[in-house]
Protein backbone atom coordinates (compact mmCIF):
# COMPACT_ATOMS: atom_id res chain seq x y z
CA UNK A 1 0.00 0.00 0.00
CA UNK A 2 2.84 2.40 0.84
CA UNK A 3 4.48 1.71 -2.51
CA UNK A 4 1.17 2.48 -4.25
CA UNK A 5 0.93 5.79 -2.36
CA UNK A 6 4.48 6.59 -3.41
CA UNK A 7 3.69 5.97 -7.07
CA UNK A 8 0.45 7.95 -6.83
CA UNK A 9 2.09 11.09 -5.41
CA UNK A 10 5.84 10.64 -4.83
CA UNK A 11 6.58 14.26 -3.89
CA UNK A 12 3.96 14.41 -1.12
CA UNK A 13 4.99 10.97 0.14
CA UNK A 14 8.67 11.97 0.41
CA UNK A 15 7.76 15.32 2.03
CA UNK A 16 5.65 13.60 4.70
CA UNK A 17 8.41 11.04 5.29
CA UNK A 18 11.05 13.77 5.77
CA UNK A 19 8.67 15.75 7.99
CA UNK A 20 8.10 12.76 10.27
CA UNK A 21 11.87 12.18 10.57
CA UNK A 22 12.60 15.83 11.42
CA UNK A 23 9.77 15.99 13.97
CA UNK A 24 11.07 12.74 15.49
CA UNK A 25 14.45 14.46 15.93
CA UNK A 26 12.75 17.20 17.91
CA UNK A 27 12.82 19.91 15.25
CA UNK A 28 10.17 22.60 15.72
CA UNK A 29 7.27 22.46 13.21
CA UNK A 30 8.04 25.93 11.80
CA UNK A 31 11.64 24.88 11.15
CA UNK A 32 10.42 21.67 9.52
CA UNK A 33 8.34 23.75 7.10
CA UNK A 34 11.30 26.03 6.41
CA UNK A 35 13.65 23.09 5.75
CA UNK A 36 11.17 21.34 3.44
CA UNK A 37 10.54 24.50 1.45
CA UNK A 38 14.29 25.13 1.19
CA UNK A 39 14.91 21.60 -0.09
CA UNK A 40 12.04 21.92 -2.56
CA UNK A 41 13.32 25.25 -3.85
CA UNK A 42 16.82 23.84 -4.30
CA UNK A 43 15.54 20.78 -6.17
CA UNK A 44 13.20 22.85 -8.35
CA UNK A 45 15.96 25.32 -9.26
CA UNK A 46 18.40 22.52 -10.05
CA UNK A 47 15.88 20.68 -12.21
CA UNK A 48 15.03 23.88 -14.09
CA UNK A 49 18.68 24.68 -14.81
CA UNK A 50 19.47 21.11 -15.87
CA UNK A 51 16.37 21.08 -18.04
CA UNK A 52 17.88 24.01 -19.92
CA UNK A 53 20.64 21.75 -21.24
CA UNK A 54 18.03 19.49 -22.83
CA UNK A 55 16.01 22.44 -24.14
CA UNK A 56 19.05 23.98 -25.82
CA UNK A 57 19.91 20.71 -27.56
CA UNK A 58 16.28 20.10 -28.59
CA UNK A 59 15.82 23.62 -29.93
CA UNK A 60 19.02 23.52 -31.96
CA UNK A 61 18.08 20.10 -33.31
CA UNK A 62 14.52 21.09 -34.22
CA UNK A 63 15.49 24.37 -35.89
CA UNK A 64 18.28 22.56 -37.75
CA UNK A 65 15.78 20.14 -39.24
CA UNK A 66 13.43 22.98 -40.14
CA UNK A 67 16.24 24.79 -41.96
CA UNK A 68 17.53 21.67 -43.73
CA UNK A 69 20.50 21.24 -41.38
CA UNK A 70 21.54 18.45 -39.04
CA UNK A 71 22.01 20.49 -35.88
CA UNK A 72 24.28 19.06 -33.14
CA UNK A 73 25.37 15.57 -34.22
CA UNK A 74 28.96 15.03 -33.05
CA UNK A 75 29.10 14.88 -29.23
CA UNK A 76 27.25 11.78 -28.06
CA UNK A 77 24.37 9.98 -29.80
CA UNK A 78 22.38 12.49 -31.90
CA UNK A 79 24.63 15.19 -30.45
CA UNK A 80 22.75 15.05 -27.13
CA UNK A 81 25.87 15.86 -25.06
CA UNK A 82 26.72 18.99 -27.06
CA UNK A 83 25.07 21.20 -24.43
CA UNK A 84 27.12 19.48 -21.70
CA UNK A 85 30.31 20.21 -23.64
CA UNK A 86 29.24 23.84 -24.06
CA UNK A 87 28.52 24.09 -20.33
CA UNK A 88 31.96 22.75 -19.43
CA UNK A 89 33.56 25.18 -21.88
CA UNK A 90 31.68 28.13 -20.36
CA UNK A 91 32.70 27.11 -16.83
CA UNK A 92 36.40 27.08 -17.68
CA UNK A 93 36.49 30.19 -19.88
CA UNK A 94 38.20 33.29 -18.56
CA UNK A 95 36.12 36.02 -16.92
CA UNK A 96 37.09 39.20 -18.75
CA UNK A 97 36.11 42.40 -16.96
CA UNK A 98 36.56 45.53 -19.12
CA UNK A 99 38.05 48.70 -17.69
CA UNK A 100 35.65 51.25 -16.27
CA UNK A 101 32.71 48.94 -15.54
CA UNK A 102 30.44 49.64 -12.60
CA UNK A 103 31.16 46.44 -10.66
CA UNK A 104 27.94 46.13 -8.64
CA UNK A 105 25.38 46.23 -11.50
CA UNK A 106 27.80 44.49 -13.87
CA UNK A 107 28.17 41.41 -11.65
CA UNK A 108 24.60 41.37 -10.30
CA UNK A 109 22.85 41.62 -13.69
CA UNK A 110 23.19 37.96 -14.83
CA UNK A 111 22.15 36.71 -11.39
CA UNK A 112 19.04 38.90 -11.39
CA UNK A 113 18.05 37.85 -14.92
CA UNK A 114 18.25 34.12 -14.09
CA UNK A 115 16.57 34.58 -10.71
CA UNK A 116 13.64 36.44 -12.29
CA UNK A 117 12.94 33.37 -14.43
CA UNK A 118 13.30 30.84 -11.62
CA UNK A 119 11.03 32.83 -9.30
CA UNK A 120 8.09 32.26 -11.66
CA UNK A 121 8.36 28.51 -11.07
CA UNK A 122 7.49 29.04 -7.40
CA UNK A 123 3.84 29.84 -8.24
CA UNK A 124 3.27 27.27 -11.01
CA UNK A 125 0.92 24.44 -9.90
CA UNK A 126 2.60 21.29 -11.24
CA UNK A 127 -0.14 19.04 -9.87
CA UNK A 128 -3.01 19.23 -7.43
CA UNK A 129 -0.63 18.68 -4.50
CA UNK A 130 2.66 20.03 -5.87
CA UNK A 131 3.04 23.78 -5.81
CA UNK A 132 5.64 26.08 -4.37
CA UNK A 133 3.26 28.74 -3.08
CA UNK A 134 -0.40 29.29 -3.86
CA UNK A 135 -0.22 33.08 -3.75
CA UNK A 136 -3.56 34.81 -3.99
CA UNK A 137 -1.87 37.41 -6.24
CA UNK A 138 0.17 34.97 -8.34
CA UNK A 139 -0.70 36.64 -11.67
CA UNK A 140 0.48 39.99 -10.33
CA UNK A 141 3.60 38.26 -8.98
CA UNK A 142 4.43 36.88 -12.45
CA UNK A 143 4.18 40.36 -14.00
CA UNK A 144 6.27 41.88 -11.20
CA UNK A 145 8.99 39.25 -11.55
CA UNK A 146 9.11 39.96 -15.28
CA UNK A 147 9.90 43.57 -14.40
CA UNK A 148 12.80 42.38 -12.27
CA UNK A 149 14.30 40.74 -15.37
CA UNK A 150 14.07 44.06 -17.21
CA UNK A 151 15.97 45.72 -14.37
CA UNK A 152 18.71 43.09 -14.77
CA UNK A 153 19.01 43.86 -18.48
CA UNK A 154 19.26 47.59 -17.78
CA UNK A 155 21.92 46.92 -15.14
CA UNK A 156 23.89 44.85 -17.65
CA UNK A 157 23.87 47.64 -20.22
CA UNK A 158 24.54 50.41 -17.72
CA UNK A 159 27.28 48.62 -15.81
CA UNK A 160 29.21 47.55 -18.93
CA UNK A 161 30.57 51.05 -19.67
CA UNK A 162 29.77 50.44 -23.33
CA UNK A 163 27.53 52.74 -25.33
CA UNK A 164 26.39 49.96 -27.66
CA UNK A 165 25.46 47.69 -24.76
CA UNK A 166 23.58 50.57 -23.12
CA UNK A 167 21.63 51.39 -26.29
CA UNK A 168 20.79 47.72 -26.72
CA UNK A 169 19.59 47.57 -23.11
CA UNK A 170 17.33 50.56 -23.79
CA UNK A 171 15.94 48.84 -26.86
CA UNK A 172 15.42 45.55 -25.03
CA UNK A 173 13.70 47.26 -22.09
CA UNK A 174 11.45 49.27 -24.40
CA UNK A 175 10.45 46.06 -26.16
CA UNK A 176 9.80 44.11 -22.95
CA UNK A 177 7.85 46.92 -21.27
CA UNK A 178 5.78 47.55 -24.42
CA UNK A 179 4.70 43.95 -24.87
CA UNK A 180 3.91 43.54 -21.19
CA UNK A 181 0.91 45.84 -21.76
CA UNK A 182 -1.15 43.45 -23.97
CA UNK A 183 0.14 40.54 -21.90
CA UNK A 184 -1.15 42.09 -18.67
CA UNK A 185 -4.49 42.96 -20.30
CA UNK A 186 -5.04 39.41 -21.57
CA UNK A 187 -4.05 38.01 -18.17
CA UNK A 188 -7.01 39.90 -16.70
CA UNK A 189 -9.37 37.77 -18.79
CA UNK A 190 -8.70 34.40 -17.07
CA UNK A 191 -8.62 36.26 -13.76
CA UNK A 192 -12.15 37.55 -14.42
CA UNK A 193 -13.40 34.18 -15.67
CA UNK A 194 -12.06 32.32 -12.62
CA UNK A 195 -12.66 35.07 -10.06
CA UNK A 196 -9.15 34.67 -8.62
CA UNK A 197 -5.55 35.74 -9.22
CA UNK A 198 -4.15 32.53 -7.70
CA UNK A 199 -2.71 30.15 -10.29
CA UNK A 200 -4.10 27.11 -8.50
CA UNK A 201 -7.63 28.54 -8.56
CA UNK A 202 -7.33 29.52 -12.23
CA UNK A 203 -6.31 25.98 -13.16
CA UNK A 204 -9.13 24.38 -11.14
CA UNK A 205 -11.70 26.76 -12.63
CA UNK A 206 -11.00 25.50 -16.16
CA UNK A 207 -13.62 22.82 -16.59
CA UNK A 208 -13.15 23.79 -20.24
CA UNK A 209 -9.68 25.19 -21.04
CA UNK A 210 -9.87 28.94 -21.59
CA UNK A 211 -8.10 28.50 -24.92
CA UNK A 212 -11.33 27.07 -26.33
CA UNK A 213 -13.42 29.88 -24.84
CA UNK A 214 -11.14 32.87 -25.44
CA UNK A 215 -8.78 31.79 -28.26
CA UNK A 216 -8.01 35.38 -29.28
CA UNK A 217 -6.83 36.24 -25.76
CA UNK A 218 -4.62 33.14 -25.77
CA UNK A 219 -3.09 34.06 -29.14
CA UNK A 220 -2.41 37.65 -28.03
CA UNK A 221 -0.78 36.39 -24.84
CA UNK A 222 1.31 33.88 -26.80
CA UNK A 223 2.59 36.49 -29.27
CA UNK A 224 3.23 39.02 -26.51
CA UNK A 225 5.16 36.43 -24.46
CA UNK A 226 7.42 35.66 -27.44
CA UNK A 227 8.13 39.37 -27.91
CA UNK A 228 8.57 39.99 -24.19
CA UNK A 229 11.10 37.16 -24.06
CA UNK A 230 13.01 38.66 -26.98
CA UNK A 231 12.69 35.56 -29.16
CA UNK A 232 12.60 35.56 -32.97
CA UNK A 233 10.98 37.17 -34.86
CA UNK A 234 11.12 39.78 -32.08
CA UNK A 235 14.78 39.24 -31.14
CA UNK A 236 15.84 42.85 -31.75
CA UNK A 237 17.68 42.92 -28.40
CA UNK A 238 20.18 40.27 -29.51
CA UNK A 239 19.88 40.14 -33.28
CA UNK A 240 22.71 37.76 -34.14
CA UNK A 241 23.09 39.01 -37.71
CA UNK A 242 23.06 42.68 -36.69
CA UNK A 243 24.70 43.05 -33.27
CA UNK A 244 27.71 41.55 -31.53
CA UNK A 245 25.61 40.38 -28.60
CA UNK A 246 23.36 43.25 -27.55
CA UNK A 247 23.25 44.28 -23.89
CA UNK A 248 25.62 41.44 -22.88
CA UNK A 249 28.40 42.43 -25.29
CA UNK A 250 30.99 42.83 -22.53
CA UNK A 251 30.19 39.57 -20.74
CA UNK A 252 32.17 36.36 -21.08
CA UNK A 253 32.50 32.99 -19.43
CA UNK A 254 29.93 31.97 -16.85
CA UNK A 255 28.26 35.38 -16.72
CA UNK A 256 27.48 35.21 -20.45
CA UNK A 257 26.32 31.63 -19.92
CA UNK A 258 23.79 32.81 -17.33
CA UNK A 259 22.20 35.18 -19.86
CA UNK A 260 22.17 32.31 -22.34
CA UNK A 261 20.48 29.98 -19.86
CA UNK A 262 17.90 32.63 -18.92
CA UNK A 263 16.97 33.09 -22.59
CA UNK A 264 16.19 29.41 -23.20
CA UNK A 265 14.64 28.80 -19.78
CA UNK A 266 12.39 31.85 -20.11
CA UNK A 267 10.90 30.39 -23.29
CA UNK A 268 9.85 27.18 -21.51
CA UNK A 269 8.66 29.12 -18.46
CA UNK A 270 6.35 31.16 -20.68
CA UNK A 271 5.02 27.87 -22.06
CA UNK A 272 4.35 26.70 -18.49
CA UNK A 273 2.40 29.89 -17.75
CA UNK A 274 0.41 29.58 -20.98
CA UNK A 275 -0.41 25.93 -20.30
CA UNK A 276 -1.52 26.74 -16.75
CA UNK A 277 -3.68 29.74 -17.65
CA UNK A 278 -5.18 28.75 -21.01
CA UNK A 279 -4.84 24.95 -21.32
CA UNK A 280 -6.00 23.76 -17.92
CA UNK A 281 -2.54 23.22 -16.42
CA UNK A 282 -2.24 19.85 -14.71
CA UNK A 283 -5.87 18.89 -15.32
CA UNK A 284 -6.51 15.72 -17.29
CA UNK A 285 -7.92 12.19 -16.98
CA UNK A 286 -7.00 10.73 -13.59
CA UNK A 287 -4.97 13.77 -12.49
CA UNK A 288 -6.88 14.23 -9.24
CA UNK A 289 -6.64 10.56 -8.22
CA UNK A 290 -3.00 10.28 -9.34
CA UNK A 291 -1.27 13.68 -8.92
CA UNK A 292 1.84 12.43 -10.71
CA UNK A 293 -0.27 12.34 -13.90
CA UNK A 294 -0.96 16.06 -13.42
CA UNK A 295 2.72 16.83 -13.73
CA UNK A 296 2.89 14.74 -16.88
CA UNK A 297 -0.10 16.57 -18.42
CA UNK A 298 1.37 19.98 -17.59
CA UNK A 299 4.76 19.15 -19.10
CA UNK A 300 3.11 17.69 -22.21
CA UNK A 301 0.96 20.80 -22.77
CA UNK A 302 3.95 23.06 -22.09
CA UNK A 303 6.11 21.20 -24.60
CA UNK A 304 3.44 21.67 -27.28
CA UNK A 305 3.36 25.43 -26.63
CA UNK A 306 7.18 25.57 -26.45
CA UNK A 307 7.45 23.71 -29.78
CA UNK A 308 5.12 26.28 -31.38
CA UNK A 309 7.47 29.03 -30.22
CA UNK A 310 10.50 27.18 -31.58
CA UNK A 311 8.66 26.64 -34.87
CA UNK A 312 8.04 30.37 -35.18
CA UNK A 313 11.65 31.15 -34.27
CA UNK A 314 13.02 28.79 -36.89
CA UNK A 315 10.81 29.87 -39.79
CA UNK A 316 9.89 33.57 -39.61
CA UNK A 317 12.24 36.45 -40.49
CA UNK A 318 12.99 39.19 -37.99
CA UNK A 319 10.82 42.31 -37.78
CA UNK A 320 12.24 45.80 -37.97
CA UNK A 321 12.11 47.82 -34.76
CA UNK A 322 9.35 50.09 -36.13
CA UNK A 323 7.32 47.09 -37.29
CA UNK A 324 7.68 45.45 -33.89
CA UNK A 325 6.42 48.55 -32.07
CA UNK A 326 3.59 49.05 -34.57
CA UNK A 327 2.39 45.47 -34.01
CA UNK A 328 2.20 46.14 -30.28
CA UNK A 329 0.81 49.66 -29.97
CA UNK A 330 -1.33 49.77 -33.13
CA UNK A 331 -2.69 46.23 -33.13
CA UNK A 332 -2.20 43.96 -30.10
CA UNK A 333 -2.85 46.53 -27.38
CA UNK A 334 -6.06 48.02 -28.90
CA UNK A 335 -7.30 44.53 -29.75
CA UNK A 336 -6.71 43.24 -26.23
CA UNK A 337 -8.47 46.30 -24.75
CA UNK A 338 -11.50 45.79 -27.00
CA UNK A 339 -11.61 42.10 -26.08
CA UNK A 340 -11.43 42.89 -22.36
CA UNK A 341 -14.20 45.51 -22.53
CA UNK A 342 -16.47 43.19 -24.49
CA UNK A 343 -15.83 40.39 -22.00
CA UNK A 344 -16.79 42.65 -19.10
CA UNK A 345 -20.00 43.65 -20.87
CA UNK A 346 -20.94 40.09 -21.85
CA UNK A 347 -20.13 38.68 -18.42
CA UNK A 348 -22.37 41.27 -16.77
CA UNK A 349 -25.14 40.86 -19.34
CA UNK A 350 -25.21 37.04 -19.15
CA UNK A 351 -24.58 36.76 -15.44
CA UNK A 352 -27.69 34.67 -14.70
CA UNK A 353 -27.59 32.45 -17.78
CA UNK A 354 -26.24 28.92 -18.15
CA UNK A 355 -22.43 28.54 -18.33
CA UNK A 356 -22.73 26.87 -21.74
CA UNK A 357 -24.46 29.95 -23.15
CA UNK A 358 -21.83 32.24 -21.68
CA UNK A 359 -19.01 30.16 -23.15
CA UNK A 360 -20.70 30.00 -26.57
CA UNK A 361 -21.23 33.76 -26.70
CA UNK A 362 -17.63 34.46 -25.64
CA UNK A 363 -16.29 32.03 -28.22
CA UNK A 364 -18.44 33.61 -30.93
CA UNK A 365 -17.23 37.09 -30.03
CA UNK A 366 -13.61 35.88 -30.12
CA UNK A 367 -14.08 34.35 -33.56
CA UNK A 368 -15.71 37.54 -34.89
CA UNK A 369 -12.87 39.69 -33.54
CA UNK A 370 -10.32 37.28 -34.99
CA UNK A 371 -11.97 37.59 -38.42
CA UNK A 372 -12.02 41.40 -38.18
CA UNK A 373 -8.37 41.43 -37.11
CA UNK A 374 -7.42 39.14 -39.99
CA UNK A 375 -9.23 41.32 -42.53
CA UNK A 376 -7.60 44.42 -41.10
CA UNK A 377 -4.13 42.91 -41.34
CA UNK A 378 -4.80 41.71 -44.89
CA UNK A 379 -5.96 45.20 -45.89
CA UNK A 380 -2.90 46.86 -44.35
CA UNK A 381 -0.60 44.31 -45.96
CA UNK A 382 -2.13 45.12 -49.34
CA UNK A 383 -1.17 48.77 -48.90
CA UNK A 384 2.47 47.77 -48.43
CA UNK A 385 2.74 45.88 -51.72
CA UNK A 386 5.39 47.41 -53.96
CA UNK A 387 4.84 47.64 -57.70
CA UNK A 388 7.33 45.50 -59.56
CA UNK A 389 9.60 47.40 -61.91
CA UNK A 390 10.76 45.81 -65.13
CA UNK A 391 9.88 42.48 -66.62
CA UNK A 392 10.28 38.96 -65.33
CA UNK A 393 11.26 37.70 -68.78
CA UNK A 394 14.97 37.03 -69.11
CA UNK A 395 17.11 36.65 -72.29
CA UNK A 396 17.85 33.02 -73.04
CA UNK A 397 21.10 31.64 -74.37
CA UNK A 398 20.44 30.02 -77.77
CA UNK A 399 22.83 27.60 -79.58
CA UNK A 400 22.86 29.53 -82.84
CA UNK A 401 26.29 31.15 -82.72
CA UNK A 402 29.10 30.74 -85.21
CA UNK A 403 30.84 27.99 -83.27
CA UNK A 404 27.94 25.54 -83.61
CA UNK A 405 27.16 24.02 -86.99
CA UNK A 406 23.62 23.99 -88.27
CA UNK A 407 21.69 20.78 -88.74
CA UNK A 408 22.39 20.72 -92.53
CA UNK A 409 26.14 20.78 -91.97
CA UNK A 410 26.61 24.39 -93.06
Amino acid sequence: MEFFEFLRDPVTYIAEWLSSILIGWGVAPEWVTFILFSIGAAILGTVALLLTLLLIWAERKIIGRMQDRFGPNRVGPWGIFQSVADMVKIFIKEHIIPDGVDPIPFHLAPIIVVSSVLLVWSVIPFSESLMGSNLNVAVLFILAVGGVGEIGIMMAGWGSNNKYALLSAFRASAQMISYEVPMAITLLIPVMLSGSMAMGDIVKAQTVPYFFIMPLAAIIFFVASIAENGRAPFDLAEAESELVAGFNTEYSGLKFGMFYVADFLRAFTSALIFASIFLGGWQGPGAEAFPILGGFYLVLKSLIVWFAGVWIRGTLPRFRIDQMMDINWKFLTPLSLVLLLILVFVQKLLMNTMPFIQMSVMLGINLILMFIAYRTLSHEAGKLSVEEIGSRSRPLAKPDNVFIQSSNGG
